[in-house]
């Protein structure tokens, strides 16, 4: 933990501010954008601002609690997205360049996936409770997790009393809904009939379903449906039921092939000394009363009530992961749409969602038909998670988005 660790899990950061300083050398020069500005642009630049002029309102304006450490990590939460679209946009990518992205985006998700597979059967989770990670998370990020041996709940699927836990594949995110984004978006985007394509594409849906990641699996049939939208294709709707059923019957069948591990006897008096303190529910997969679906449900009912209640919003910093991090009172979590109302009051929610649905249609209007399911698959996870909390979704995704939309020129 410590400065010099911040500096280097940084890179991301600095190699954006590097690039975004070329683009803007560069347009100088020959003063000229290297793109053309359309609407969709300036959606995005109103939503930077409006995020720049919350960071400068004072929090006592607000009623907001968080000190200027969140204020400056809640801003990064929100700015990065815009960074890496404008960066894309500056891209004159050429189709030979996309096929090479393309290869690489499934290659590295294959990777991933195929790694995860052999940690989760091969390398004992008492070897993850000793690792790094549990002081990277608690010491050096700030967060306060309770999961098994202090790793992160969602690292494992919770069955329910004793009960040996199932192993959820988290590989190299160090989580199992980063990792399953990554494999969404990859199966949408990197999709060919080639055999390599297809075999890669497999390892990656393995991976996928041993995330145990039940949003994933919806985002990626609800993509499907835009793609069978987009291309016409009823053979895409079909695969879209494919999906929800397999989604389905793997909720009922992991529990029973998954890798397991066991509660250490720490973890269980936890378990035991906070087990009455929250409502009762099923831990059924596939049950609305699951403590996961039912958390995620009163999370996204609170946020909005929230928003409705105090429409001018709380300033940056007090929603979501920041918060958590930063020991400020938490106002809202999960949605990127409800955390962003909470910070940045309904003008802020709806510049956003007004942001997205026009990179949505730029895409349509490239005929990026599948860069732009893609997109909408993450934007349907933003619903009921914070998916631009995730570094991979918030610079890779909107970049590629931002390389390919097609914008209606207005004068600059």
């Amino acid at each position: 933990r410590g400065s010099t660790l911040t500096a280097i899990t940084a890179w991301k950061e600095i190699l954006l501010a590097v690039a975004l300083a070329r683009v803007l050398l560069d347009a100088l020069r020959a003063r000229a954008l290297p793109f053309a500005w359309g609407i969709v642009d300036w959606l995005a630049l109103a939503f930077a601002a409006l995020c720049v002029v919350y960071a400068l309102i004072p929090q006592s304006a607000l009623g907001g609690h968080a000190g200027h450490r969140a204020v400056a990590l809640g801003l990064r939460h929100d700015v990065v997205p815009v960074g890496a679209y404008f960066l894309g946009r500056s891209l004159a990518l050429s189709r030979r360049d996309w096929r090479a992205l393309a290869w690489t985006l499934l290659g590295v998700a294959a990777a991933i996936a195929a790694w995860g597979m052999i940690d989760t059967y091969a390398i004992p989770i008492s070897w993850w409770r000793s690792s790094a990670v549990v002081p990277y998370f608690h010491k050096h990020l700030g967060y306060e997790y309770h999961g098994t041996g202090g790793l992160p709940e969602n690292f494992i699927y919770n069955v329910g009393g004793d009960r040996p836990f199932l192993r959820r594949l988290v590989s190299s995110f160090l989580s199992p809904l980063a990792s399953g984004y990554l494999f969404v978006v990859a199966l949408l985007v990197a999709a060919t009939r080639r055999r390599l394509a297809i075999a890669s594409s497999v390892v990656v849906l393995a991976g996928l379903l041993w995330t145990f990641s039940r949003s994933s699996l919806v985002a990626l049939a609800f993509a499907l449906v835009v793609l069978a939208v987009l291309w016409r294709s009823v053979v895409l709707l079909g695969g879209a039921a494919v999906v929800i059923a397999v989604a389905i019957a793997w909720a009922h069948v992991f529990p029973h092939i998954g890798p397991t591990g066991r509660f250490t006897q720490a973890d269980l008096t936890y378990q035991h000394r906070h087990a009455g303190k929250g409502p009762a529910g099923s831990f059924s997969a596939v049950s609305e009363n699951e403590p996961s679906l039912h958390e995620h449900w009163t999370s996204l009912k609170d946020g909005v009530r929230t928003v409705v209640h105090h429409p001018q919003g709380y300033g940056l910093g007090n929603v979501g992961q920041v918060a958590s991090r930063t020991d400020t009172k938490l106002l809202a979590g999960e949605s990127n749409y409800t955390e962003l109302g909470v910070e940045l009051g309904i003008v802020g929610s709806l510049l956003w969602i007004a942001w997205g649905l026009a990179v949505f249609l730029g895409l349509v209007r490239a005929r990026a038909f599948r860069v732009c399911a893609a997109f909408a698959a993450v934007l349907a996870l933003a619903v009921q998670t914070d998916v631009i909390g995730d570094p991979w979704v918030a610079y890779c995704v909107w970049a590629l988005a931002g390389s390919l939309v097609a914008v209606r020129r207005t004068a600059f």
